[in-house]
């Protein structure tokens, strides 16, 4: 972690973990070491990233502190579809090359969005303003009262850690948030509990409002969300969810005040839109990222209010060549590191010729068709403008690839994997069960992934209480066998 942030590159601060669990983060041929903890800081994600680049021997392709100037098309482009890459490196050189294909892996969290006109009297604040990007450690704001504006996760995680040390923190936020924590039931991880094939066919099948209210009943028998402030008047389904487990306890503290909106500021203090005025020496924007692309002709890929048209959220759809994808550039309800492997495996396919780009026409209507979808879906927002649904995305990608599992063949086959591939986490490893890229030791990984989540957390040995009554082993065979014909009814 570097102490001072460059505007071109992510930043992260000291305190940062990760709200998606290692099992279902992990690359696909390659599961975190078991001894890693289930949400991981970002120096143990560096040291993960690092062990995956020396097995697969990737450190000679890398070029470490290299800044990448421009990316041209060569002259002979449409019958190449080569590429020209200008870059610098630490000491200055310059060097032009030529590739035959590009993958533009930049993601979306590197220019900080600062709404400054939004907020009327900011600029003669006397206080500090700064973007969330900037913040480093609380320490800084000890004593302080601070305003934090935005509720998704940075504004939540910047607003908890603040309220340690400030003395007073107020969280302002539009229209709320439905909050998850990392911990769900009986302590297993929240990904792993809701992101599974069995919940995408129970959300595809039930009537949206039966079972937007259940899910809605269950975040709120936990903490009530109005009594809380934190209550939206949007459904759970319609905007990306705030991950955080120490929010209500702060506010309950009093450490933590949820506000509305700021609608103006003065000299010395915020004004919310209920007419409430406090004093503040910080105020803290969490209000999200652009992304662009500097490097690249605008003709290339053309950004417009965090919108641009990618088919399959990868691929340019007017290029005259297929060799110049975009990885990353999606926002899902889990990690996005499976997905971007996906993209990738998909994206290399595609250039080698395997695969074969539909028409433009076609392909700008799967584009248009997705768009409208999540439009109706979820609520205006600049973080929307890139959403997808985590299963059906990576099915989308993985039936094109030829990897996606046939669950109904696995059932009649291999029983146990089945229940898990269809019952169980939506993990990684299920997309190198079978086709391009298969890894033997995929069913292995898959029928093991509980002990990796359960035994890191079992530091110390437990002796049975003699008064524990388990379930007898009849119902747990009915159960089972409950769980197959209802998969066999929904594929029937």
């Amino acid at each position: 972690m570097q102490e001072n942030s460059s505007e071109d590159k992510v930043s992260i601060y000291k305190s940062l973990t990760v709200n998606t669990s290692k099992e279902m983060m992990c690359y696909s041929d390659f599961p975190i070491p078991a001894d890693y903890p289930n949400f991981m800081s970002h120096s143990k994600i560096l040291q993960y990233f690092r062990l995956y680049a020396k097995n697969f021997d990737l450190m000679q392709y890398i070029r470490l502190k290299t800044n990448v100037c421009s990316i041209t098309k060569q002259k002979d482009f449409p019958s190449t579809g080569q590429w020209s890459v200008t870059t610098k490196d630490s000491d200055g050189n310059v060097l032009t090359s030529s590739f035959d294909a590009i993958m533009i892996c930049t993601g979306h969290h590197c220019y900080p969005h600062l709404p400054l006109d939004s907020f009327p009297g900011i600029k003669e604040f006397k206080g500090q303003y700064m973007h969330s990007k900037e913040y480093k450690i609380p320490q800084p704001f000890e004593g302080k009262r601070v305003v934090v504006i935005g509720i998704g996760n940075s504004g939540g995680d910047l607003a908890v850690e603040i309220s340690r040390c400030a003395e007073q923190v107020f969280l302002s936020t539009r229209r709320g948030a439905w909050i998850l924590n990392r911990v769900a039931e009986e302590g297993f991880p929240v990904d792993m509990m809701i992101i599974r094939r069995s919940t995408q066919v129970l959300r595809d099948t039930m009537l949206p409002s039966i079972l937007t209210w259940r899910l809605q009943r269950r975040q709120n028998s936990k903490f009530n969300h109005a009594n809380f402030g934190l209550q939206p008047t949007h459904s759970i389904f319609s905007q990306h969810p705030t991950v955080n487990d120490e929010l209500p306890n702060r506010i309950m503290s009093g450490t933590l005040l949820v506000k509305p909106n700021v609608k103006e500021f003065t000299k010395t203090a915020a004004i919310f839109e209920d007419g409430s005025v406090e004093e503040v020496d910080v105020v803290v924007f969490a209000t999200g990222y652009t992304f662009s692309y500097p490097c690249l002709d605008e003709s290339v890929i053309k950004v417009h209010k965090n919108q641009v048209q990618l088919y399959k959220h990868v691929f340019p759809p007017q290029m005259e060549q297929p060799t110049l994808f975009v990885i990353g550039l999606i926002q899902p309800l889990g990690a996005i590191m499976p997905l971007s492997e996906l993209q990738s495996r998909w994206a290399t396919r595609v250039f080698k010729g395997f695969i074969k780009l539909p028409t433009v026409p076609d392909m700008m209507s799967d584009i248009m068709q997705k768009k409208e979808r999540m439009e109706k879906r979820y609520v205006k927002s600049r973080r929307h403008t890139i959403q997808v649904d985590f299963v059906p995305y990576a099915d989308e990608l993985a039936e094109q690839i030829g990897v996606k599992p046939d669950v109904m063949r696995l059932f009649l086959r291999d029983p146990r994997l089945a229940y898990l591939v269809f019952f169980g986490p939506f993990t990684p490893y299920q997309y190198r069960l079978n086709g391009p890229g298969k890894w033997e030791k995929a069913r292995e990984t898959i029928l093991t992934q509980w002990e990796r989540t359960i035994n890191v957390t079992k530091t110390r040995t437990v002796v049975k209480c003699q008064n524990d009554v388990s379930l007898p082993l009849l119902l747990k065979l009915l159960a089972v066998f409950c769980s197959i014909c209802a998969v066999c009814f929904l594929f029937l």
